[in-house]
């Protein structure tokens, strides 16, 4: 059982959520345990949508004995839903999966963030995330910016692993040097750094960043890739993903995507089995 979070190094853009999305996939797909993505944004929500085309919402009626239950199913879904159940205490771990959305059967569920801004809704997470661990195999948190600093080190100091995501300017790999110095959750060894939307030609790769950073292992990267980004957009990430396992040639331009991509999730494996093995 393992609590993934991933989480910003700086405000920039660092495909934070879509890297999430991409190693989260995998090893739904490689390894057969269960695993939940968290979404906590409130805002346009890229997880829904790189799982799901958007659906038109069903009109509310009404019937002799008040709202139709799967009307009320339908808007109380998600983390609205499992809040109401954790604000009365009634959360257990096998009745999370009722409130998720499924995937892969098994493999791979979502619990889908807040389409609104609710204030109260980010103090269930901790709790939520402590129930679900019991019944999960890991859980990746996709940690919004939009969730109160309070509650993001209640859920940061939770997790297992800490993704820390930035990008490939010279000043937000900067800002990553001077945390790394002063800021002890970058000193964390259950912290791993990742850079999102990686391109491999430009002169601040990851050789190159490494030993800037001082870095033992080489950093861990998604790197930009077309038909994964327009997926992300398209409901596609599921039929991409088995496409590029069935068929995809060694010398196919997009085999060096999915090289990296299963680095970063071995590499972020190695490195939760080696903290729960006290090395």
């Amino acid at each position: 059982m393992a609590i993934i979070t991933f989480y910003n190094a700086n405000s920039e853009e660092t495909g934070k959520t879509s890297s999430l999305i991409a190693i989260a996939t995998y090893m739904s797909i490689e390894h057969n345990v269960k695993n939940l993505i968290v979404s906590t944004t409130n805002k346009e929500d890229r997880i829904r949508r790189a799982y799901w085309k958007e659906e038109k919402k069903p009109k509310f009626s009404f019937g002799i004995f008040g709202p139709n239950k799967n009307n009320i199913l339908e808007q109380e879904g998600g983390i609205l839903g499992l809040a109401k159940m954790a604000k009365s205490n009634k959360v257990a771990p096998e009745i999370i999966t009722n409130y998720t959305k499924v995937v892969f059967k098994d493999r791979l569920e979502i619990l889908i963030g807040p389409e609104k801004q609710i204030d109260d809704i980010y103090e269930v997470y901790p709790d939520i995330l402590t129930v679900a661990n019991q019944y999960y195999d890991r859980i990746f948190v996709d940690l919004d910016d939009n969730v109160p600093k309070d509650i993001a080190e209640k859920i940061l100091k939770k997790s297992d692993i800490i993704v820390i995501c930035t990008n490939q300017r010279l000043s937000s790999i900067e800002q990553v040097r001077q945390r790394k110095a002063e800021d002890p959750l970058f000193k964390s060894s259950k912290t791993v750094l990742l850079i999102g939307r990686y391109d491999k030609y430009s002169k601040y790769n990851i050789k190159n960043i490494t030993r800037y950073l001082g870095e033992k292992n080489q950093v861990l990267t998604i790197p930009y890739n077309t038909l994964y980004f327009e997926a992300t957009d398209e409901a596609g990430v599921p039929d991409l993903f088995l496409k590029f396992k069935k068929f995809l040639d060694p010398e196919d331009r997009n085999a060096s995507f999915v090289e990296e991509v299963k680095r970063a999730s071995e590499g972020i494996i190695y490195r939760m089995q080696s903290i729960q093995a006290g090395l």
